[in-house]
């Protein structure tokens, strides 16, 4: 089944024949594998964060566990005035207590990276996160690998992500810019594909943040990078690895917030809708429903 404009889901809703149709937007391995995702990045997300728990720090290069040579880090600090929290890039050191490095629980004020309700799990075990982290990332690696190969075995990839030549032009993506800060989306026939934005920033999504992610994590395993030695190498040793790992999942955290963001702008029902039944609905002579 094409994953747009599936004739076998054209219809009209009833009280509408005249404005109104479905088409197919999505089928139903990539209605799966993006539920799925959003579960296991979810997960992944506050158990990476009981983690980094341990040690908020990050470096570059073959440095390590030296805060002097940090150049992120979560701190805490104790005064007469109780436990306060900073976070420090570079020289640069903000008070941010009660959200990152002083968390508040119950009445008191504790040094802590991320606050309970941030970390799976909410208490400070970093054997137990690593677990979490470790089994919700092969379901995400296997949920991937699952829709690459849909993807490309049924064309999704190369007919609905692929950008052509016309949307690739400077001009073209200038405007969809213009048309996105200004809360302009498409109509009618339009809304039945992807823009050349969305398909740029899925496509990198897809195939450039999380396998790099993914890379990343395995590099910071003994044992994997033990099976593949070249890993270390690839990203400048451990620590480096460990820093790309967290600005890509920053990256991603950045990326579903603009997207949910998109979704709820420019159709919330329709959008949710189309990605549990696979069905949209397009405005004959107006906005898409």
């Amino acid at each position: 089944m094409k994953t747009f404009e599936s004739k076998r889901w054209l219809r009209a809703p009833a009280g509408g024949a005249n404005r109104h149709q479905f088409i197919g937007r999505h089928s139903a391995v990539v209605r799966m594998t993006h539920w799925i995702n959003v579960f296991c990045l979810s997960v992944l997300l506050l158990s990476g964060l009981q983690i980094l728990n341990a040690h908020p720090r990050l470096y570059w290069g073959e440095y390590g566990a030296d805060a002097d040579q940090s150049f992120i880090a979560i701190e805490s600090q104790k005064g007469d005035d109780g436990v306060r929290g900073f976070l420090r890039v570079g020289a640069l050191r903000i008070e941010t207590t009660g959200v990152l490095g002083a968390s508040r629980e119950g009445d008191a004020v504790t040094a802590r990276a991320f606050p309970a309700w941030l970390t799976i799990p909410s208490y400070h075990d970093l054997g137990a996160g690593r677990n979490w982290h470790f089994l919700f990332a092969w379901l995400l690696v296997i949920n991937g690998l699952v829709y690459l190969v849909h993807g490309f075995w049924r064309g999704h990839i190369r007919r609905d992500l692929l950008p052509n030549r016309d949307q690739l032009k400077l001009r073209h993506l200038w405007q969809e810019l213009v048309d996105h800060a200004c809360l302009r989306f498409a109509k009618g026939r339009e809304a039945r594909r992807y823009n050349a934005l969305q398909k740029i920033t899925y496509l990198l999504v897809a195939l450039v943040l999380l396998p790099l992610m993914v890379l990343t994590g395995m590099t910071m395993s003994p044992g994997l990078d033990a099976a593949f030695p070249f890993l270390p190498d690839l990203f400048g040793g451990r620590p480096s690895a460990r820093t790309l790992h967290f600005m890509t999942a920053s990256s991603l955290v950045l990326f579903v917030v603009v997207h949910v963001l998109m979704v709820v702008l420019s159709g919330f029902w329709n959008n949710v809708r189309s990605m549990i039944n696979g069905r949209y609905v397009i405005g004959r002579s107006g906005d898409a429903s």
